[in-house]
This record gives structure tokens, sequence and C-alpha cells, in this order.
């Protein structure tokens, strides 16, 4: 009897102490993965650019991880900032997202002289921070304002590499794929000081299964609306089999920003493969998209051949 009222009393008491508040924090940045060794022959570095996340509760200070890849020599060179895509298995797989390279793809540019930065952005990898980009439920996607967000991510890494002494900030190009390529026309349509043109590959949002958009009217406005404020040059890439966003839809996003006032060359490529919207991030695309890159590139004057 006189055990277990020992053991009462300790229950109680328990029971009465004050609880500690939960330790929460944001994922934070982790060093370079094992499987991602870094290439030499690309002057390959990783680095964090600090980007400030406004919360309810007061601003929040956060790293996204970034690739560079730069050609040798002192430069000042122009920089190409080449932005990933979004998967569509939600947060666990944004999470688990690889540092994204483009490795092949981004050799491509150095051999025409950029240097090449690669961002993982909010909430992506080992990016820290909640992803931005979130358009909402699929009956009345916010399109619009998620591509803002995205962009807000893209203008940090720019302004971080503007610093850098081997970075000419007054040629800067954004390309990018999917997400990542409606991220860079998001962007454009803010614009800033050195930006000369953008490269989309099968830019767009609110694929949820294969050949279906979520009211890709709003994605048409959507796009309509950054080309009405855009003032730089850019090159759309898409392919006639591409299961996320359709020949069709592609026209239509490109036509309603052309029309809005923006200024652009669209390329519908082949079919690719199984999925077309792969062109740009499979090696074997190369040879469909770089003679149109290279060309356009060249008609901005950061090509000398």
């Amino acid at each position: 009897m006189t055990r277990r009222i020992f053991f009462l009393l300790i229950a109680t008491l328990a029971a009465c102490a004050p609880m500690q508040p939960a330790q929460v924090s944001q994922p934070a940045a982790q060093s370079i993965p094992a499987e991602a060794v870094l290439d030499s022959q690309l002057n390959e570095q990783v680095v964090k650019v600090l980007i400030t996340e406004k919360l309810l509760l007061g601003d929040n200070q956060i790293n996204l991880e970034t690739t560079i890849f730069k050609p040798d020599g002192d430069g000042p060179f122009p920089l190409l900032v080449l932005s990933h895509g979004s998967p569509r298995g939600g947060e666990a797989e944004r999470r688990t997202m690889k540092r994204a390279r483009y490795i092949d793809q981004s050799r491509e540019f150095i051999r025409m002289g950029f240097v090449v930065a690669v961002p993982m952005r909010r909430g992506c990898g080992h990016s820290e921070g909640n992803w931005a980009e979130d358009f909402g439920g699929c009956s009345h996607p916010m399109y619009y304002k998620a591509g803002l967000k995205g962009a807000k991510d893209l203008i940090a890494v720019v302004n971080y590499m503007k610093k850098l002494p081997y970075v000419d900030g007054r040629r800067v190009v954004l390309a990018g794929q999917s997400a990542g390529g409606f991220a860079s026309l998001a962007t454009a349509s803010m614009g800033f000081d050195g930006l000369m043109g953008v490269i989309n590959f099968s830019g767009g949002r609110g694929s949820i299964r294969p050949d279906f958009i979520c009211e890709e009217h709003l994605l048409v406005d959507a796009m309509g609306k950054y080309g009405s404020t855009s003032r730089v040059p850019t090159l759309w890439h898409y392919s006639e089999n591409d299961h996320y966003i359709s020949r069709g839809v592609a026209k239509m996003m490109f036509t309603a920003y052309t029309k809005a006032g923006g200024r652009g060359i669209l390329v519908m490529q082949p079919a690719f493969e199984k999925d077309g919207h792969l062109i740009f991030s499979k090696k074997e695309g190369i040879p469909y998209w770089l003679p149109e890159v290279r060309k356009f590139l060249t008609s901005l004057g950061l090509i000398l051949d």
C-alpha cells in the first residue's frame, strides 16, 4: 500500500509540472549530398543564398541551396539562372529532391561562356523554409500569385550572384524547366536591372496528372498578365507529346503572353521519347533545343561566334 501511494504521488507531481514548449524549427540546410561529388572541371560549388521569408509571427531568415558552375578564368561572365520544376508528389517528394544540377545542360551553357546558377527554391531539397509556390485548390488555382512567389527566390539568387567578381550583372538570362520556366517568366514580369532574356522550357503549372491541368484558362490568364509587364525577349520550347503541358495549352499561353505585349518566339519540338515534358531535363534532349537556344543567345549579343 505504501509503495502504491508513493507511485501515485510521483505521477501526480509529474502531471502538475509545467510543460516545456515544443522546439519547432525549419528544416536546416544540409551539407553536399554524398551522391553528388563536385565537378572540378566545371568549377562547381554549392552556396547558401539568404532570403527573408515573411511569416505571421515575423520575418524568418532562410537559406536556398544553390549550385554554381563557371568557366575557367576571371570573367566577368554573363549569368544564367537555371530553375528546376516541381514534382507532382507533394511535400514529401519536394523535401527529398536531390540538389538540382542539370550537369549536362549546364555544361553547354558554360561552353557558351556563361556562369550558371541552379537554385533550389524554398521548400525543395535542402533549401530551408516552406514551399511558397502552392497555387491552392484545383477548382480555383492562383497561378499568377504562385509564380510571383517563385520569382522572389530567383531575384534573391540573382542579387547574390551579381556581387561575385566573376559575374557580369549587366548580362543576365533566366531559364527554367516546367514550374521553373513558369517562375522565370513571372520574374521577367517584375523586371530587374541587367535582365536580357528568358528561356522557357515546357513552362507551366497545375498538371496534377497526365494530360490534365486544373482550370487551364486561369493558367493562360496568368501568362497574359506576365506578358503585359515583361520587357525582354523570351524563347519558349515545348514538345508535341508533352503530357504535362499539351501543344494546345502551350500555344494558348504563348498567344496570351504576346497579345498582352510580351516578346517571344515559340518553338514546338517533335515528340520526344515517352513524354516531351522531359526534353530539357534529359541529356538526350539537348540536340533538340540547343541550336535554337544558341541562336537566341547570339541574337542578344551574349555569344560571339
